[in-house]
């Protein structure tokens, strides 16, 4: 079943928590008078499955696609979940190539060798350069009557499933649908793009027209299976653990998790 709240989220970095809890980097957005939250997935947190995502990155779209983004007014759109618009499909859309995506650890020993360190850099980058924007596609919860959880700003409301939402089998299954991928695309000033996209290694690229798996498995093949996380609100961190991650900072090459 289609992602009910698939759409895109428009706006400007205004901070962000590396180590609000394991699967996830946190990153607070404003668009208008509007504050978001978007929960990026890092990790699988499933028991005796492979915990690493499968993760691709560019520095270059379709000028369409470029201009149809800088249309948008900031905030949050939905979109449908078909070809010719924003919605972004990795099998079918052409903006990922599957073979290229590599398994990528959430958080290892060393700098710049992980998806925290690529995120962190990226989003750092972005609150530095004034005019920089972030696109988060994905499925939006909110608004809730209370206080957002990390970033405590009301009412708490976001982006997530930060994901391929296509190929599952099992319980996940019912997630699975075409052109309702998410992506995190940053534009910096000048016109200088950086994407960020997404899959779990138990999900396959071979998928029928509802998105549900017709055989093989993911590319790369990585000998084993790996679940989506719970609700990216959860976690496994004190509040006082997450204000202490707010501000940026670069790991040590001997830290572990």
């Amino acid at each position: 079943m289609p992602l009910s709240t698939y759409g895109i989220l428009k706006g400007t970095v205004i901070g962000h928590l590396r180590d609000a809890d394991d699967d996830h980097y946190q990153i607070q957005v404003k668009a208008g008078t509007t504050v978001y939250r978007i929960a990026s997935n890092v990790k699988s947190s499933a028991p005796n499955a492979p915990s690493t995502l499968l993760f691709q990155s560019t520095t270059t779209l379709p000028d369409k696609f470029t201009k149809d983004l800088r249309a948008l007014a900031p905030g949050y759109k939905k979109l449908a979940s078909k070809p010719g618009g924003l919605a972004i499909d990795y099998v079918r859309g052409g903006l990922v190539t599957p073979k290229s995506m590599k398994p990528v650890p959430p958080d290892a020993p060393g700098v710049d060798n992980d998806l925290k360190d690529l995120l962190e850099a990226a989003v750092v980058k972005a609150m530095r350069q004034p005019g920089s924007v972030i696109y988060a596609f994905g499925a939006k919860w909110g608004p809730e009557k209370r206080k957002d959880k990390y970033f405590k700003f009301l009412p708490g409301n976001g982006i997530h499933d930060i994901h391929m939402n296509q190929g599952n089998s099992g319980q996940y299954k019912r997630d699975n649908g075409i052109y309702q991928y998410v992506a995190l695309i940053v534009e910096y000033p000048g016109g200088k793009w950086r994407t960020f996209f997404f899959a779990f290694q138990s999900q396959t690229f071979k998928t029928d027209n509802g998105g549900n798996p017709v055989g093989g498995t993911a590319v790369p093949k990585s000998g084993g299976r790996a679940k989506k996380t719970t609700k990216a609100r959860g976690s496994r961190r004190s509040a006082a653990s997450a204000k202490s991650a707010i501000a940026p900072r670069r790991k040590a090459v001997s830290r572990k998790k």
